[in-house]
């Protein structure tokens, strides 16, 4: 589902020539799906907390299938906003009900779902950009092949969805969360505005460069091999499973700062690599860059979940989903603007500035929550005589 979402980057430049439009239509495109996304984390996020999570992902596969028709179809720009908007509602979907399945399905004694749910973004992105992006420099019709293969992968997945258990209780309520809202139980609130800032700078940072990736590549260092557009994105979301792998065993907080840091170390490369127009630098960066947002991602998602009660799981992660895509579009499109009157260069060194700023505020709060949880531990009676 996520290598789905992640397929339209490389194929915007095709797009783009073929139906002729600039940046402000790219970013547009590139929003709607956003904001549908973000429409359905909050209307059906917590749905599968009540219905059962098989009904819930089997329809969203349906309309999944549905949303790869409409790219195949699209012969302008709105066939791609609507298969944007249909993809958008699918993905928001199934991005909530499938990360609380892991959660249902996770043994206590090997809990993987917050690694699972941490990596899974960026080597699904990763995996759909870099593949469209080597379908458009070697076969004659990309776009066919590639929403072709997804069409029957995701008729396949919904027999294969409704064969499988439930491993969810049914709780009342399903009609009164179809309220637009944002779940967070009362004990995890504090984590949860702690951890915002890094979410925000992690997917923001993702977010610029799924949509002006490319482009960056493009227009700012002179490459136009799609291909190399799409490894930019794979540097960035593919490295992003090595981070949340190093600090699989470490404590959540730990796991944020350290990775909050190395993100605010790779996006300053970024900058440098703009500024002085090195492409190795760049995809350099892109790692070092890639590698802290798992890590920090990894944290955050440990730090929001620890401990939530199955019947809130859909709904909470539904809710740091929301942070996530706002922060995945809102700058982007702001970016996208921003690229008409100040460029394309000027933009990612602004925009970098502000995602730093955002990573070492987590890191800090963090950093403050930890020395203000450690036990202060009193002298013994022995020690105070001897001190005497």
């Amino acid at each position: 589902m996520l290598a789905a979402s992640g397929v339209p980057s490389p194929l915007y430049r095709v797009y783009s020539a073929e139906f002729g439009f600039g940046p402000g239509v790219l970013t547009t495109i590139f929003a709607v799906y956003a904001f549908a996304l973000l429409a359905s984390l909050l209307v059906v996020g917590g749905l599968s907390d009540h219905v059962g999570r098989r009904p819930v992902i089997a329809a969203a596969l349906a309309l999944e299938a549905v949303a790869m028709v409409l790219f195949l179809a699209a012969d302008g720009v709105g066939w791609l906003l609507a298969a944007r908007v249909v993809q958008g509602l699918t993905t928001g979907a199934l991005t909530s009900a499938l990360g609380a399945w892991l959660l249902d399905l996770q043994r206590a004694e090997r809990p993987l779902a917050a690694f699972i749910n941490s990596a899974s973004p960026g080597v699904g992105l990763s995996l759909g950009a870099v593949g469209a992006g080597l379908l458009v420099q070697l076969v004659p019709s990309p776009t066919d092949w590639v929403f072709g293969v997804l069409t029957a992968v995701f008729v396949l997945a919904v027999p294969g969805v409704l064969l499988l258990p439930e491993s969810s209780a049914r709780i009342g309520g399903a009609l009164a969360s179809l309220k637009p809202r944002v779940e967070v139980p009362p004990l995890h609130r504090r984590p949860f505005l702690i951890a915002l800032p890094v979410v925000v700078a992690a997917w923001a940072l993702g977010g610029l460069y799924a949509s002006l990736g490319p482009s960056l590549v493009a227009e700012v260092f002179g490459v136009q091999n799609h291909v190399a557009g799409s490894l930019l994105i794979l540097a960035l979301n593919g490295t992003g499973v090595f981070g949340s792998l190093a600090v699989r065993s470490v404590a959540p907080e730990k796991a944020l700062i350290g990775g909050a840091l190395t993100f605010a170390v790779g996006v300053a490369g970024t900058i440098t690599a703009v500024l002085v127009g090195s492409l190795a630098l760049l995809f350099v960066s892109a790692v070092v860059t890639g590698f802290g947002f798992g890590a920090s991602f990894f944290g955050a998602l440990s730090m929001i979940t620890a401990g939530v009660a199955p019947g809130h799981r859909a709904g909470l992660l539904a809710s740091t989903f929301v942070v996530g895509y706002l922060a995945f579009s809102v700058p982007a499109i702001v970016a996208g603007i921003a690229v008409g009157h100040v460029g394309l260069a000027r933009a990612t060194e602004v925009y970098g500035g502000v995602v730093i700023v955002l990573a070492l505020v987590a890191a800090a709060s963090v950093a403050a929550r930890r020395r203000a949880q450690r036990p202060v531990v009193a002298p013994c009676p022995e020690d105070e005589a001897l001190a005497a």
